[in-house]
């Protein structure tokens, strides 16, 4: 029996367990799908393009969407320890302060005002570069400037220059517009993910116990308060049962992510009443807002063809990667150290926005994310996204069976301006290539082409080609209305002993890549449960 047990050993789950696990008289259980974070691909940097499509994911597609011809777009889920802190391009940003001003303003989210969260963003950091009233230094996730940023990396950051979006050094600041490089989650050259960074400092505490390659298939609650969760471990047909101790005063705290939460919520029976009774699920408590809300930002992207061997596409062949594992190895440098994602920014496609509505990765590579064309050239890619979209979409059961995967659709352009917004975005991305600064190095524009020129023909290309940027959030949305899944101290509205704690229950998605989001939303959850004993 145990005080708490978190399910999901993501990059909050990592982080609550972690910090739960500090009081000495706690008994914590950390329970993840996944494998342990032991493959080497996970810590080498540049093995992210292995990571989308590969086989630490629960290898999810969306459901044939309307607004994207009818497509099943790829949606990568980490399914190992650390979550996407494992598998993702370890880009470190925040969102826009406004982000999450709006949450406490708009949402009913009081104590999420951007200076209400920030301390926990400082106090999860350790950057090698920035020590001041923005950052953090000690903490136990590191955050770097790349090691051996690509040459091209940097022309991009030149050419977003020339084409009037100004460098800014700090791109996580109150002032997050600009371009520049990313600084990374890493720490030596290493992924560091919340595994890394939280798991690996708690791990030989005797009051912490983390149960990985089992699979959850319930929450069981009893009497309107949450007692158990009940799992499957991997090749044993004996179901387990995890208990929490009977003096009342722990909680269970759902970390699954924005699909594997509301799923588990909805297998648990709570949830849209109509929704359970359609599978056949007892109804334990009717919530509506359980898997609605599902946002994402929604990705157009230009692949460019270069004029010579000058990506990263040449450390395919297998001679070259060779040489780049010893430099690696030997010196801690090189193109293994690159998280591909190295420089971007945030800007504006609509001058009445309130803050920057796109943001851009580029990666001097083609070919490099499951789903993404350009394989078979010397090529550069160059992703916008919609920073706020406006379309919402849900996340639904197929079946009561736990182990089929859920119908997840993210709805994408659904909303007409989101749409527009992505042409726009995708409008300064030719502005940005074809700058000075990249005229040495472009032979042509491989994807679209030069044949799609018009505003429709943009849309199109979309629609037949946009991608997720693997931010999906919302499901059990924290707030006040009646909507909410949670209250802001993130216990689920009408189940007693029973908080969820992830990227699901963020309102509104930030204008940001969302992972060290997730960490904060982590610790601040630990705070307040410690808070409450």
């Amino acid at each position: 029996m145990y005080d708490y047990i978190v399910i999901g050993g993501g990059s909050a789950g990592c982080t609550m367990a972690a910090r739960l696990s500090e009081i000495p008289e706690l008994r914590v259980l950390l329970l993840e799908a996944g494998p342990p974070d032991h493959s080497v691909d996970i810590h080498r940097p540049v093995a992210f393009y292995k990571m989308t499509g590969g086989p630490l994911t629960w290898g999810y597609k969306t459901a044939p969407m309307a607004n994207v011809a009818g497509r099943e777009v790829i949606y990568p889920q980490a399914r190992v320890l650390g979550g996407g802190s494992s598998i993702n391009a370890m880009v470190y940003t925040r969102g826009h302060p406004e982000d999450y001003d709006e949450w406490a303003d708009e949402e009913g989210c009081d104590g999420w005002a951007f200076d209400d969260v920030l301390p926990y963003f400082r106090k999860a950091e350790d950057n090698e570069r920035f020590a001041n009233d923005m950052h953090g230094t000690g903490g136990p996730i590191g955050v770097s400037d790349p090691i051996s940023p690509h040459p091209l990396s940097k022309t991009f950051v030149r050419a977003a220059q020339q084409a009037g979006i100004p460098y800014n050094p700090d791109l996580t600041s109150r002032t997050p517009a600009g371009c520049g490089l990313y600084q990374v989650f890493q720490r030596g050259g290493r992924r560091c993910s919340a595994a890394v960074g939280y798991l690996g400092p708690a791990r030989p505490r005797r009051n912490l116990e983390i149960v990985t390659d089992c699979f959850v298939t319930k929450i069981i609650v009893e009497q309107g308060r949450a007692a158990a969760v009940a799992y499957e471990p991997k090749g044993s047909s004996e179901p387990k049962r995890a208990e929490l101790k009977a003096d009342g005063s722990g909680e269970i705290i759902l970390a699954a992510g924005a699909i594997g939460s509301p799923k588990l919520m909805l297998l648990s029976g709570i949830g849209p009443a109509a929704h359970l009774k359609e599978h056949g699920l007892e109804v334990i408590h009717d919530l509506p807002g359980v898997g609605r809300n599902l946002q994402d930002h929604p990705d157009i992207y230009a692949i460019n063809e270069l004029t010579g061997p000058i990506s990263y596409d040449v450390y395919k062949k297998p001679f070259k990667k060779l040489l780049a594992g010893i430099e690696y190895y030997a010196f801690g440098r090189g193109p293994v150290t690159s998280n591909l994602a190295e420089a971007g920014g945030f800007w504006w496609a609509n001058e009445s926005a309130r803050s920057p509505d796109i943001q851009f990765h580029f990666l001097p590579g083609a070919g490099l994310e499951a789903g993404v064309g350009g394989s078979g050239i010397y090529g550069c890619t160059l992703n916008s996204c919609i920073a706020r979209p406006k379309s919402r979409g849900w996340v639904r059961l197929k079946s009561p069976d736990p182990r089929e995967s859920p119908e997840i659709n993210p709805n994408y352009w659904d909303d007409p301006d989101d749409l527009a917004t992505s042409v726009k975005g995708f409008k300064l991305v030719r502005k940005i290539m074809a700058q000075a600064a990249f005229k040495p190095f472009i032979k042509r524009e491989s994807q679209p082409g030069s044949e799609v020129r018009s505003d429709d023909e943009i849309a199109e290309y979309g629609r037949q080609y946009g991608k997720t940027d693997y931010h999906p959030v919302g499901t059990c949305k924290m707030g006040t209305d009646a909507m909410a899944v949670v209250d802001p101290q993130l216990r689920v509205r009408g189940i007693e002993r029973l908080r969820i704690a992830d990227s699901s229950i963020m309102p509104r998605l930030i204008s940001s890549n969302t992972n060290a989001a997730s960490i904060m939303i982590g610790e601040k959850a630990a705070d307040m449960i410690r808070g409450n004993r």
